[in-house]
């Protein structure tokens, strides 16, 4: 197939969604890998944005993708397109900022660590993961990033942090906790999938679908009638995450059985 031909084939199944200008950027740094024989280092995708980055590296069988977030279970990694004659071993160019405060009188969460960074000028794609201890929270950003961010950073709404560099290889493994939930579904509708397992109702699951709150397999849904299948994962804003562990078949009310984990 020829590059042109190529390129325009990923960006045409990709267009229209969510994932349209991660699709361009990523086939952009493949064919500059293919030119260069050598490796093209990008931005920080998200689990969907990993997905994408797969299919391109797929469709150009002279290279391969390397992922990395700093740890192990990272959710957010960068992806590095590299020439399968290359012989070198680049670097992702990682790094780990500490942010300490207070935890004696302040709460401080997830997306207030992020909001604060973000008001720095930060984009997204230049943030990895945010792991968050009881006083602390640990940043995983570009290397150049770093000492900006240690510099910079030192309120996060109205506390007063301070930051440091830390070692990667201090950050623990992600330990996932989830709960089982069996049910019964009249249907495998996103919106009776999303009721079960978050227990709340179809109406409300279906609001929150039209208010864009709940995204399947990282992107969007559109229509509260979609289908789910085993495997797909869910998930609503400020409720976490869902996985459709199992469909198992029909009950004698003609209800069909499945086995959610719910992330927490």
């Amino acid at each position: 197939m020829a590059v042109l031909e190529q390129k325009e084939k990923i960006i045409r199944y990709y267009k229209g969604t969510e994932g349209e200008e991660a699709a361009v950027r990523l086939v952009d740094m493949a064919e500059q890998t293919e030119r260069s024989q050598k490796f093209r280092l990008g931005d920080f995708l998200d689990p969907y944005g990993q997905e994408i980055a797969e299919t391109v590296a797929n469709n150009y069988p002279g290279l391969r993708l390397d992922l990395a977030g700093g740890y192990v279970g990272a959710e957010r990694q960068r992806a590095m397109f590299i020439d399968k004659d290359f012989g070198g071993s680049p670097s992702f160019e990682l790094a780990c900022v500490k942010a300490v405060w207070n935890g004696q009188f302040e709460h401080i969460g997830h997306r207030d660590v992020l909001g604060a960074v973000m008001g720095l000028g930060f984009d997204r794609s230049r943030l990895g993961d945010i792991i968050m201890g009881s006083a602390e929270a640990c940043i995983v950003t570009d290397q150049k990033l770093a000492e900006y961010l240690i510099a910079n950073l030192t309120q996060i709404g109205h506390t007063g942090v301070k930051c440091e560099p830390a070692d990667l290889s201090l950050i623990p493994a992600k330990e996932e906790k989830f709960k089982e939930l069996r049910a019964t579904v009249a249907s495998l509708r996103v919106d009776s999938i999303a009721a079960a397992g978050y227990g709340i109702s179809r109406s409300k699951a279906a609001a929150d679908i039209a208010a864009d709150k709940l995204k399947l397999n990282w992107q969007p849904v559109k229509n509260a009638s979609q289908n789910v299948k085993e495997g797909d994962t869910m998930s609503l804003r400020g409720r976490g995450r869902l996985e459709i562990a199992e469909v198992r078949g029909q009950t004698k009310k003609g209800r069909i059985g499945i086995l959610l984990k719910r992330y927490y």
